[in-house]
């Protein structure tokens, strides 16, 4: 449904991928994703997904490298790769700058 990935100048990289599933009581959109931001040895900057293990934070949430969690409102997919590409680039400039 989904994919896009890019490297950063400095070996960061993201991986955005989304795909339709079966409705059910996990993924009652019919959609299922994980966005992952990471640095050049893997260790994670954002991550985006909606897994079932968190729902005490909503089943819409963001991963931070302090292992935070979050919960994200989710208004649509291409709302969402908006904001994420939009903190990775945020991330990036901080990170190098």
């Amino acid at each position: 449904m989904y994919r896009d990935e890019n490297e950063k100048p400095d070996g960061s990289r993201y991986e955005m991928v989304a795909w339709q599933v079966p409705s059910s009581e996990d993924f009652p959109q019919g959609l299922k994703y994980s966005f992952q931001y990471m640095d050049a040895d893997g260790d994670t900057l954002l991550r985006y997904d909606n897994s079932p293990y968190h729902l005490d934070v909503g089943r819409h949430h963001r991963h931070t490298p302090e292992g935070d969690i979050m919960k994200l409102e989710f208004t649509g997919l291409s709302d969402l790769v908006n904001d994420f590409q939009t903190e990775v680039n945020e991330i990036y400039e901080q990170r190098t700058n």
